[in-house]
């Protein structure tokens, strides 16, 4: 059904009234508790809002595009439609095979834009980067935010450019080969400017780590699944963006017969069909299910792809020796190999944090490697580290190279997050910037809570509502010419001329992938089809057996040499090898 611009679904208030520039106009509700304006609406971009029953204080449409004042603050239309797309020719990216580069647009740049970032990517096409996956750009409260804390699902935050500058964006992307993953949530909303459930039943009781549960399944339930579904649709549609990552769809409470993301993934592979390019969902989730990206033909929800944590927890384990908290189970490099060889590490095993048996075997046959997602560092990773630390802060080049030698030479779908290929030394900390002080307060004391578990010290954790804890995980560009940075963005650039030279790279073939752990020597080794990798994770140097045919392809630094077949890795070195 065709839907005014003005019209809203609230059936919780008994008057509605639109408040639009300076006037006022009453609504009336159909049987489907939908409100239409009865008076006569201006034409064009205008500011609204919604009196709802007598209040005097208009509230933001719960659909609204644009969020010029702030969250709290009226609505402005805009027309998505009036924007000239030049990506006619762009036919898209699958996700097997390719490279994710992560980024927060407001920290990524000084500028912190969409069209800043626009400048940098011929620097990402160096590094073979096929996507792009932006953290979420909704509208939040306040000027800087990691994202998570969104409001205004349909509005693009202001300070990065609003929507017209993401249609820029995306456009831009698209002229240089690269694809655009948005990060969307939908499992809970921020704790400030959240006014959907004075419209209507859009929160369920009960409550996970965030807040409120997203009703799903309760009474009403099916308006609020179609707000979601038409965000997704507005994502892909309206902004041509080639897909999403959708946060933690374990918080996603759904008794539903068909669960929410199934329904997302039927629409969704509709949508690709009728607008002929591959369009990805790929869900971060904490459950190690393969269920999620199981073909529907397969009784599966029919996601694309998942993001894999055991993978960045076997690597940050056998690079740092860090053994706290939910790294604990990792400490064998045996878990390293076990994750490159069967997808996860916890498949029905014990896991020590959670206290209980956890996860699903991968039926290694079936499953490509693709559908899962890795890598050595992401915001999650970094950020919820006391300090925001990046591996860039305790290893050195060599082990610097192993991370995105294990990343990007491994058997899944790599993505990298901003400056790890140059070693970026800027830390990635939570950052809030909420107006109302006890919220401030709130969130600060939440962050020194979370730590409690993973054993850090609560007195260097810094205030995320301190601008300078924003400003301090800026990237420095500079840094790329610098010494480490020049010799770490040529290794990142080697191995991803490789990716595209060497299909056993791409192979998504579990069984193509062969592994060995010597916990003695700390000693990894991973075959796939012609080529091998070789990782020391020792602090001294040692010496392996390779064959005679094999060449030195990919070496994290000048002290490792192959000589007569006879492979030398300096400690903490790596090393690829295969035939010409």
């Amino acid at each position: 059904m065709t839907r005014g611009r003005f019209d809203i679904w609230a059936p919780r208030p008994a008057r509605l009234r639109l408040s639009v520039r300076d006037a006022t106009v009453e609504m009336a509700r159909g049987s489907d508790d939908w409100w239409t304006p009865v008076g006569p609406v201006p034409e064009g971009e205008v500011d609204y809002g919604y009196l709802i029953d007598e209040e005097d204080t208009p509230r933001p449409d719960p659909r609204s595009r644009r969020q010029p004042a702030g969250v709290h603050e009226r609505s402005r239309t805009h027309d998505a439609k009036t924007f000239t797309w030049t990506d006619g020719d762009w036919t898209g990216r699958q996700l097997a095979g390719s490279v994710i580069y992560e980024l927060h647009v407001g920290t990524f740049t000084p500028e912190g834009t969409f069209d800043a970032a626009l400048t940098r990517l011929d620097h990402l096409r160096s590094i073979g980067v096929d996507f792009v996956e932006l953290m979420p750009v909704n509208a939040f409260n306040g000027s800087h935010n990691w994202g998570y804390d969104g409001v205004g699902w349909f509005a693009v935050h202001e300070g990065y450019g609003g929507p017209d500058g993401y249609q820029r964006f995306v456009d831009g992307c698209h002229a240089a080969g690269i694809g655009v993953i948005q990060d969307v949530v939908f499992n809970h909303l921020g704790p400030s400017g959240n006014y959907l459930p004075l419209f209507a039943p859009y929160l369920k009781a009960g409550a996970n780590t965030w807040g409120d549960l997203v009703n799903l399944d309760g009474e009403d339930s099916a308006e609020v699944r179609r707000f979601i579904l038409d965000n997704v649709a507005m994502w892909l549609s309206d902004f041509h963006v080639d897909g999403l990552r959708l946060d933690a769809v374990h918080a996603l409470a759904d008794a539903s017969p068909v669960h929410l993301l199934e329904e997302m993934a039927v629409e969704v592979a509709a949508l690709s069909a009728h607008q002929r390019r591959p369009l990805t969902l790929i869900a971060e989730s904490d459950l190690n299910d393969p269920l999620l990206v199981t073909p529907r033909e397969a009784r599966g929800y029919g996601l694309d792809a998942q993001w894999s944590d055991d993978f960045h927890h076997a690597v940050h384990v056998a690079l740092t020796g860090e053994t706290d908290g939910y790294y604990a189970d990792f400490e064998p490099l045996a878990a390293l190999a076990k994750v490159c060889e069967r997808g996860f590490f916890h498949d029905g095993i014990w896991s020590s944090f959670r206290g209980r048996a956890h996860g699903v075997p991968i039926d290694t046959v079936a499953m490509p490697t693709w559908r899962l997602v890795v890598c050595s560092q992401n915001h999650d990773q970094i950020g919820n580290r006391a300090v925001g630390d990046r591996l860039t802060a305790k290893l050195d080049d060599h082990q610097l190279g192993c991370a995105a030698l294990l990343t990007l030479a491994g058997p899944f779908t790599p993505m990298l997050f901003q400056g790890e290929e140059w070693g970026a030394s800027a830390p990635f900390q939570f950052f809030t910037s909420h107006p109302e002080p006890e919220l401030g307060r709130a969130t600060a004391e939440g962050r020194i809570t979370e730590f409690e578990r993973m054993g850090w010290d609560p007195a260097v954790v810094p205030d995320p509502q301190d601008p300078a804890t924003f400003e301090r995980s800026r990237l420095d560009w500079s840094e790329v010419d610098g010494a480490r940075g020049t010799r770490l963005l040529a290794a990142y650039r080697r191995l991803a001329a490789l990716r595209r030279t060497r299909p056993e790279l791409t192979d998504p073939a579990f069984g193509s992938v062969r592994c060995s752990a010597d916990e003695v020597l700390h000693l990894f080794t991973m075959r796939r089809g012609p080529s091998t990798m070789v990782v020391n994770f020792a602090d001294a140097p040692v010496t392996v057996e390779v064959g005679l045919d094999d060449t030195l392809l990919f070496a994290t630094g000048p002290d490792v040499t192959l000589t007569d077949a006879v492979l030398s890795l300096a400690p903490h070195a790596g090393a690829l090898v295969g035939a010409p």
